[in-house]
């Protein structure tokens, strides 16, 4: 029965117990049944409530008289007027509120608080207007029980709807700003919104007498249970936790995760998915990650280049004198390179050549900017060299046979390469 059938139903009831009321008003009521015992519960605010109107306008607190049923369907046809002006006067005027504003909770927070404002109203009214009517014990009963559920239910429905709205809007500002925690809103979500449906139920319950405390001691035991017999995908939760929080990386980077490198598919609850280089597609356990090594080689601030170019023993030291400063000059001159950064010098005597050494930042974190920057230069440092009449050096020995092997073979004594 939906709440429409009920109020159809409830209101002839009503009708019909006004005209019964024509009775004096001191007629002796039939003795009631008995309440069933129940568990001391918070007293019934709402029936006090009503109890000093009622005495207010000098109506007694008890027995059902004329005006007892008039008064309780007035307030009834209140509560159904109050719900209407809140749906479709009060709100509406929230929403343009809202809609003048940047931020975009309020405009996901007042259409999730309006059926519960609506729905509260109406409560209120019905149980007010029912407790107008003084029912037999019993009923008495079952009806405070019934109110305690049905504001519970309200005031939980609405801290649910809100909750879910704030939750919305957080997940619609991750994905905005690409935060890592955008991949794990969903689940995030559906955990403390299920969270929140288990602590109001337990409370409810609370609210009625039962005894949550039991009930919280069995799931604690099952909970054990079950966290030793599923320690292994817990560990994966917890990791891709760790993930969220850490942001070490997000989906469409390429990170190096201990020996492999690939871009970042998906990342799950359980794992995180990574297509390698050759295209293969692995799956890493969150635990894995959460304890391993990782290098995100998407977020590069720059690209540092190192190299040794090899000369040969033949060069002159005025030949290298000047392709020092030329080398540093052909650097320094370039848009792409940051110029504090540049650094060149004549360094070692190697075995088989003579080094410079030349090292070089660019601006642009760019992989393919960098290698086609590196190309350039490269070609440019060949033709410095060229133009020098200097050689690269590549690794050689020489070896000194001594003049009895050369006269036994009938060759002339020196050095040979």
């Amino acid at each position: 029965m939906n709440f429409w059938s009920f109020v159809r139903w409830l209101v002839p009831l009503v009708l019909a117990g006004a005209l019964r009321a024509a009775e004096p008003a001191d007629t002796p009521r039939p003795a009631a049944a008995e309440a069933p015992a129940a568990t001391p519960a918070a007293p019934d605010y709402l029936e006090q409530v009503v109890d000093q109107s009622l005495a207010a306008f000098d109506l007694r607190p008890s027995g059902n008289s004329f005006a007892h049923h008039a008064i309780s369907l007035v307030m009834l046809l209140i509560a159904l007027l109050a719900r209407r002006i809140v749906t479709r006067l009060f709100f509406p005027a929230l929403r343009r509120l809202a809609a003048r504003t940047e931020t975009t909770l309020d405009d996901k927070m007042f259409p999730a608080l309006e059926g519960p404002a609506a729905a509260l109203v109406v409560v209120f009214g019905l149980f007010s207007a029912l407790r107008v009517l003084k029912l037999p014990a019993a009923a008495d009963h079952y009806l405070g029980a019934g109110s305690q559920v049905a504001f519970s239910l309200v005031v939980f429905w609405g801290l649910w709807r809100a909750f879910a709205a704030l939750l919305d809007h957080l997940d619609e500002v991750a994905r905005e700003r690409s935060l890592g925690v955008a991949a794990f809103m969903p689940w995030i979500r559906k955990t403390l919104l299920t969270g929140f449906v288990v602590v109001a139920a337990l409370l409810t319950f609370q609210s009625l007498g039962f005894d949550v405390k039991a009930v919280l001691a069995g799931l604690g035991i099952g909970g054990l249970a079950f966290a030793l017999a599923a320690q292994d995908t817990l560990a994966n939760i917890f990791g891709a936790i760790v993930v969220a929080v850490d942001q070490p990386y997000t989906v469409g980077e390429t990170v190096r995760i201990g020996a492999n490198v690939g871009v970042v598919e998906d990342i799950g609850l359980r794992s995180t998915r990574i297509r390698l280089l050759d295209k293969s597609l692995m799956v890493i356990p969150n635990k894995t990650v959460a304890a391993d090594t990782i290098t995100n080689l998407s977020r590069f601030t720059g690209r540092r280049v190192e190299q040794v170019l090899a000369l040969t023993y033949a060069s002159r030291p005025e030949q290298l004198e000047e392709l020092v400063p030329a080398i540093r000059a052909l650097l320094e001159g370039r848009a792409e390179v940051e110029p504090k950064s540049v650094q060149v010098a004549f360094r070692d005597f190697s075995a088989s050549s003579l080094d410079v050494w030349l090292a070089y930042e660019a601006r642009d974190s760019d992989f393919r900017l960098g290698l086609q920057l590196r190309q350039e230069v490269n070609l440019a440092l060949l033709r410095l060299v060229a133009a020098r009449g200097l050689a690269f050096a590549y690794p050689t020995q020489t070896l000194d046979l001594g003049a009895p092997v050369l006269e036994r073979l009938g060759a002339r004594p020196g050095p040979t390469r």
